[in-house]
């Protein structure tokens, strides 16, 4: 195991102490133990017959898991449908998100087990937590209890999920306006170790990156040389789909912040966490730990955020289908 520095030591213990606080409102431990106590059973069961099958999908099902947290908090707003194409699914961040479909399935078994009582916002979470660890990744406590928000707005969305094109100074205030901090963006971040990109979400970079048709001097030439003669030939190109971590984009490992520092994070949100001296000091620690670091501070992390302004108690409702309001 290679070592990690004092400071990368301390910042992983403060992570670790400051996730022994208190769980927030009303989520527990086994919520459904007694209400509907084989559901966190079928859904486990469901996600490691399925994954395996297509490893592919539990990428875009964690960042559903991240997209709808960050809008109305942890509520599976972003499930729900939208007759006038105004929901979130709807916004541009989430067009090409997968997985709807395998979240409803999970869900008309559980509505089978026991009618009205396991909330989409659990699912998701649960699913989200269950399909990583399918395909080797961490695991993590996920505390259940949500109840499921009745709004669902593509307005919302746009402002409220970071988006590729944003510098650090936007990343954290983007994330801080929902209790995250920088360790936390720089440990959610590595959530890039699996998963695709079209190339509209970066080709700025590569082909215009301050409209004088110039790329981007932060990242890598070779690795933007191969990215424009292999994969995305021209700026207008948004179907063809890149690997977020070349190499090994089905593995949950820390390969994506070693490319970090090669210059060759895909977004410029990637390649902004290099621009930050404490930020840069957490990316050079994962990327010289083991794996097992970063599956450590990435558990904490993802605690945290799947708490964020969940609703409890009598707030939202339970929702019979997962896209529709009861």
């Amino acid at each position: 195991m290679k070592q990690i520095n004092a400071c990368g030591v301390l910042l992983v213990v403060w992570f670790i102490f400051g996730s022994l606080s208190s769980v927030q409102g009303d989520l527990k431990m086994g919520f459904y133990d007694e209400s509907c106590p084989q559901a966190e059973k079928i859904i486990s069961e469901y996600v490691k017959k399925h994954i395996p099958h297509a490893p592919m999908l539990a990428a875009p099902i964690l960042r559903m898991h991240f997209h709808d947290c960050f809008v109305r908090g942890c509520d599976a707003s972003l499930l729900l449908n939208s007759s006038s194409q105004q929901a979130e699914k709807d916004a541009i961040p989430n067009q090409t998100l997968r997985g709807f479909d395998f979240i409803d399935r999970i869900k008309s078994l559980l509505e089978k087990e026991c009618p009205g009582i396991v909330s989409c916002a659990d699912i998701l979470s649960l699913v989200a937590r269950d399909a990583v660890v399918t395909i080797g990744g961490p695991t993590w406590k996920v505390p259940t209890g949500r109840r499921d928000g009745t709004v669902s707005n593509k307005t919302e969305a746009l402002q409220d999920i970071p988006a590729p094109n944003m510098n650090f100074s936007q990343l954290i205030t983007s994330f801080g306006k929902k209790g995250l901090d920088l360790n936390d963006l720089v440990w959610l971040s590595g959530a890039h170790t699996i998963g695709i990109a079209h190339c509209n979400a970066f080709n700025k970079r590569l082909y215009n990156f301050t409209g004088k048709f110039d790329q981007d001097p932060s990242i890598d030439p070779f690795y933007a040389a191969n990215l424009k003669k292999y994969k995305c030939k021209s700026l207008s190109d948004n179907t063809t789909f890149v690997e977020m971590d070349p190499g090994s984009f089905l593995t949950f490992d820390n390969e994506y912040y070693k490319n970090l520092l090669k210059r060759r994070g895909l977004f410029t949100s990637d390649a902004a966490l290099i621009t930050n001296a404490t930020a840069k000091a957490g990316v050079t620690t994962l990327a010289n730990s083991s794996d097992s670091v970063f599956f450590t501070v990435f558990a904490i992390s993802m605690e945290k955020m799947n708490q964020i302004e969940v609703k409890t108690g009598n707030e939202g409702e339970i929702r019979k289908h997962c896209a529709l309001v009861n």
